[in-house]
């Protein structure tokens, strides 16, 4: 192990911000399209769904966590209670996902600036995104922090803003007042793909859960993580589900679902439709700070989890150099310059690569959180033959650990399903067979 440790720099109030804003992104923003085409107003069913069980799966990390605070941490468990496969396949995976969940992010950025320049390549506005951010990253964990602090609370404000703005809109609409919220049944009924619409959905609801399980990565750079990691985990629940549903009940209730394009975020879209065009810039900078907020916590999730495989040796060593502020920066570099590839994509294919990488990064997000939960279940029986009482326990064990493995299992069948998805399906057994013969190689 290297004698080099990270700063323990990131605050309460970063970790609360983290744990909201990385769950609260493109996937909400921009990818709420899909998820509205698929359900209709049921939507807002798949996202109470999916989140209910994504809880249970992050409750479970903090319990790891909480009694282990570790930088890069379910890779460091998998390894520990599991072998040593597990470990190098939940830390490649995760490293995997997130630059996946980078090249969304930045492609998302070249979207959104197009809303205000239509000129702007939207290959430019990545590459202009990547830039500044791995400068911040570079500097320390402190500013990585700061910046995400305040990135995460201007899009939590304006989703709450967005809320209070839409109820106001269809309680005082001059239209009569039933009118308004029949865009809940109007448009073929609540559930107008049927209830196997709902359930269809919630394959790419999973993908605007991806990286509210940062939490437990931020573990080894987090003050009194005893204190901060559990009260995190245990407010950031219900602001989510009322974020996502709620968000998702005024959208709906503003606009009929079957109306929703592509050709910019459903939230600009729809404000714009309703004659609000103030809210729908105001909407546009808080999406495009969205999208650059998850890009930079993805951004710092990959170079720990870097770091974190190189200190157990399933990485190249020069990963675990730190620089004079106590930062990976080999990690945050190559991190970074591998992203890189997303800018070629907005460039060849500008049209369909948001929806490809979004189907790819949904099949690395079941991986990773299968992982999490089958790690829970050999940490537990580690604590059970030990008599250790974990100080953060999760709910329900074992029955949720179960539960939540046969949701994942049904989201992957879903995936089969959805012809846009089903790359995704093709691939994940081709990456885990690489992941396979890149650790054989190594042992």
């Amino acid at each position: 192990m290297t004698e080099e440790k990270l700063n323990r720099g990131l605050k309460n109030r970063h970790l609360q911000m983290i744990a909201l804003g990385t769950a609260v992104g493109t996937g909400l923003f921009y990818g709420s399209t899909s998820t509205i085409a698929l359900a209709g107003p049921a939507v807002t069913l798949s996202y109470l769904i999916a989140g209910i069980i994504i809880f249970l799966v992050v409750r479970m990390l903090g319990e790891m966590s909480v009694e282990e605070p570790v930088s890069g941490s379910f890779s460091y468990y998998a390894n520990k209670y599991w072998g040593q496969f597990p470990g190098f396949l939940a830390g490649w995976n995760y490293w995997f996902l997130y630059v996946l969940v980078s090249m969304a992010e930045l492609t998302a950025v070249g979207i959104y600036l197009q809303y205000w320049f239509p000129d702007l390549p939207q290959w430019l506005g990545a590459f202009i995104c990547l830039v500044i951010i791995t400068a911040v990253n570079l500097i320390t964990v402190s500013a990585y922090g700061e910046i995400e602090f305040w990135m995460s609370l201007i899009k939590i404000s304006a989703i709450i803003f967005m809320i209070v703005l839409g109820g106001y809109l269809i309680f005082t609409d001059a239209r009569p007042f039933p009118e308004n919220f029949s865009n809940l049944w109007a448009h073929g009924g609540f559930f107008p793909n049927g209830v196997l619409g709902m359930i269809i959905a919630i394959a790419p609801v999973m993908f605007s859960f991806g990286g509210i399980e940062l939490i437990g990565i931020t573990a080894g750079e987090t003050e009194n993580p005893t204190k901060t990691i559990p009260r995190a985990i245990n407010q950031v629940i219900y602001r989510i589900l009322i974020f996502y549903v709620g968000t998702m009940f005024v959208l709906m209730s503003l606009w009929a679902w079957n109306e929703v394009g592509t050709k910019a975020s459903p939230f600009v879209q729809i404000f714009e439709n309703v004659g609000v065009m103030t809210a729908a810039h105001i909407l546009n900078f808080v999406v495009l700070t969205a999208a650059v907020s998850v890009y930079n916590s993805a951004i710092y999730s990959n170079s720990r989890m870097l770091f974190s495989l190189a200190e157990n040796s399933e990485a190249p060593r020069f990963l675990t150099k730190l620089s004079s502020r106590k930062v990976p920066t080999n990690g945050i570099l190559i991190s970074s310059g591998i992203t890189l590839i997303a800018v070629i994509l907005n460039y060849a294919l500008p049209s369909k690569v948001f929806m490809y990488l979004m189907s790819v990064v949904t099949g690395a997000v079941v991986i990773s959180w299968a992982l999490i939960v089958l790690t829970h279940l050999k940490f537990r029986k580690h604590c059970n033959a030990v008599g250790i009482v974990p100080k953060f326990k999760s709910f329900f064990y074992p029955f949720a650990d179960y539960l939540c493995l046969a949701f994942l299992a049904g989201v992957i069948a879903l995936m089969a399903t959805m012809e846009e998805m089903r790359l995704a399906v093709i691939l994940m057994p081709i990456w885990l067979g690489v992941i396979w013969a890149f650790y054989k190689y190594k042992h």
